[in-house]
């Protein structure tokens, strides 16, 4: 089975993190919830993703998989958003399939990074 390294996943985490905040804005998404979830979710996504204990967290005080639960209980709330909060009719696209990311990202990532696996031995 592929398996992402929690290296690539955290490069993925921030990058997702940012465009999860630009894109309502870039993509003239308007006011309200078809803004404010993908913000939300994306400053959500680069604050704990600092938080991380992997390759790329700053503090280390989150378990990977903490860490990979919250962004597949994310993914699912942005990919199910339009319908929950009935901007579905002005966008959905976007919402669903950076949601959909989010959750595969979270299922095939390893658990363990690296420097922890060597440490081990």
């Amino acid at each position: 089975m592929i398996r992402l390294s929690t290296r690539v996943h955290g490069m993925l985490d921030y990058a997702a993190g940012a465009l999860l905040v630009a894109l309502p804005f870039v993509g003239g998404f308007g006011g309200g919830p078809q803004t404010w979830v993908p913000v939300g979710l994306g400053v959500a996504l680069l604050l704990y993703s600092a938080l991380t204990d992997y390759e790329l967290g700053l503090v280390k005080r989150l378990p990977v998989p903490a860490h990979l639960w919250l962004d597949a209980v994310g993914g699912v709330l942005l990919a199910v958003s339009p319908w929950l909060f009935g901007f579905d009719s002005e966008v959905w696209l976007p919402h669903l399939l950076v949601g959909l990311f989010e959750v595969v990202s979270a299922i095939f990532t390893d658990t363990i990074p690296a420097y922890e696996r060597r440490r081990a031995g």
